[in-house]
């Protein structure tokens, strides 16, 4: 069972939310918070699989929640839940180390499969927002979301891993690609991530993006 949170301050949008996912197999809301702050002290309430967050709420908004949820439980994923697709809630969002960024019109089915990806430690970016980071990072002059440089330290099958892992697969499947077990995939995704100092997937993946590792 994925335990779940939500994150809004809209409370027609958290009840609506509620009963789409809490009918969904597989999935639980354990909890909803209507501000940032709030999103915080209920992750370190209820210790859930994932959070599902809002961008613009009071007190504390999803970007400063996303942080200081990402920094103090590393293991509990974001996966952003929004009406906007504005370049800076964007770029602020995976800056803040959302593991996925999706808008409010995703069809049901998408966004169940979005959550359940998401806590196999898939990447899943709206195809609009897509655009807009991958056109970021394309432009001439354009810092790296993360890091600075990407160093020449990672091994070839590292390579391998990283620009699978950069196309949104999940473990399990880089596994199945590359012909290797999933708890080696795994050391090699922590090796990745300690020697691009990053901390999720979707930071690695976008560095790789930078850097040229991955073709579009």
């Amino acid at each position: 069972m994925i335990r779940l949170v939500l994150c809004d301050d809209q409370a027609i949008v958290t009840e609506g939310l509620r009963i789409i996912l809490g009918s969904a197999p597989g999935l639980s809301v354990v909890g909803v918070a209507h501000d940032g702050a709030e999103a915080v002290d209920l992750v370190a309430r209820e210790r859930p699989d994932l959070a599902l967050m809002d961008l613009r709420m009071p007190i504390m908004n999803g970007i400063q929640a996303t942080r200081k949820i990402r920094e103090q439980f590393p293991d509990t994923p974001v996966l952003i839940l929004t009406t906007y697709d504005d370049d800076e809630w964007v770029f602020d969002a995976i800056r803040a180390g959302a593991a996925g960024y999706l808008l409010k019109d995703t069809p049901r089915e998408q966004l169940v499969a979005a959550i359940r990806g998401t806590v196999a430690g898939a990447t899943h970016i709206d195809p609009n927002v897509a655009g807009k980071l991958l056109r970021e990072l394309a432009r001439p002059g354009a810092s790296p979301v993360v890091g600075s440089t990407i160093g020449n330290d990672l091994s070839e099958r590292e390579l391998d891993v990283l620009r699978l892992l950069a196309d949104g697969l999940s473990n399990g499947e880089i596994a199945d690609r590359l012909h290797l077990s999933k708890g080696t995939v795994q050391n090699y995704v922590s090796g990745i991530f300690a020697k691009l100092d990053v901390t999720d997937r979707t930071q690695a993946a976008l560095l790789a993006l930078r850097h040229g590792l991955v073709v579009r």
